[in-house]
């Protein structure tokens, strides 16, 4: 399939992304490359969409009084390499060869500490409610661009939040249509 999306090798930016980088990032380990990409759902306030907080949130400006569920997360020091609108807008908040904060403990085949090794995209949606045809074809484009510019990935080693830390975590959750996402990459 043909992406619509290219990744600055220098950078490891998006460049059809809009950026809004976030200081809650770091180096991986040395030698370390992507080869995992992990799919997230959020919305905040919970089963809300379009406000500016899932931005606040990654860039650790999130004010707590703005809503009660905010004083929960709102000093946690959170990212994700990208974030997908409903309408298909792509967010970036780290250069891919970063170790952005999105997967806290997990594990996928054995291996610990999933962010030294994963991209983390982040779909804004809930567990139980679809998430819209646009998310599908960007995030289909996306993971073939970073396919393509990344050998260490592979189309076949995309899993859910839910794979790498299923104690902790449903997201996606059980409204995301892994069937679709797997033919628009066929």
């Amino acid at each position: 399939m043909q992406s619509g999306f290219s990744i600055d090798g220098a950078t490891g930016l998006l460049r059809e992304a809009r950026q809004v980088l976030s200081p809650h990032f770091d180096e991986r380990p040395p030698g370390m490359k992507p080869e995992l990409i992990v799919v997230h759902g959020i919305s905040l306030p919970p089963g809300e969409f379009g406000g500016p907080y899932i931005e606040q949130l990654f860039t650790g400006c999130l004010d707590a009084t703005a809503h009660p569920y905010f004083t929960a997360i709102a000093a946690m020091r959170v990212s994700s390499h990208l974030l997908v609108r409903r309408n298909g807008e792509v967010v970036q908040f780290v250069p891919f060869g970063q170790r952005a904060w999105h997967a806290g403990p997990s594990n996928w085949q054995g291996r610990p500490c999933c962010n030294d090794f994963s991209i983390g995209i982040e779909m804004e949606g809930t567990d139980d409610g679809a998430y819209e045809a646009a998310q599908y074809q960007a995030l289909a484009g996306l993971i073939s661009a970073l396919c393509e510019a990344y050998p260490t990935l592979a189309r076949e080693r995309v899993v859910g939040h839910s794979d790498i830390a299923p104690d902790r975590k449903s997201d996606p959750g059980p409204a995301f249509a892994w069937p679709l996402l797997k033919e628009l990459l066929a």
